[in-house]
């Protein structure tokens, strides 16, 4: 399975998970879900791997501008499901998938036993 590294291009975390994979000789796809978006089969895929809580950033821009109503919504897997297809900005990034369970978010140790484990 192809590595695949889901995000936003100028997102700070997403920025260092790519220096990171590159510096470390992963060959990995890009797939900026703004641009290319997402499918219903792919977010559903996540879902099954990754609790709906861990991929929502609560914690972002995209959730904060969220009406309170719409917020409130958001209370399971398939409510969640829709709300990332609506806004991908609201997925906690990087997403990394091919390597081992889909994982979400950055740090070089991770990483590194990610890809330790999968060798």
């Amino acid at each position: 399975m192809t590595t695949t590294l889901y995000g936003i291009p100028n997102c700070d975390t997403v920025k260092k998970a790519r220096t990171w994979l590159a510096d470390n000789g992963h060959d990995f796809t890009f797939h900026d879900v703004k641009k290319q978006g997402l499918t219903r089969e792919m977010v559903a895929d996540w879902l099954e791997q990754l609790d709906w809580e861990t991929l929502v950033n609560r914690k972002g821009t995209t959730w904060r501008n969220l009406s309170d109503e719409r917020k409130a919504q958001v209370v399971d897997k398939t409510s969640a499901l829709e709300l990332m297809l609506e806004n991908p900005s609201v997925i906690k990034r990087p997403v990394l998938q091919g390597v081992g369970p889909v994982s979400v978010g950055f740090s070089p140790d991770a990483f590194a036993a990610k890809f330790k484990d999968a060798a």
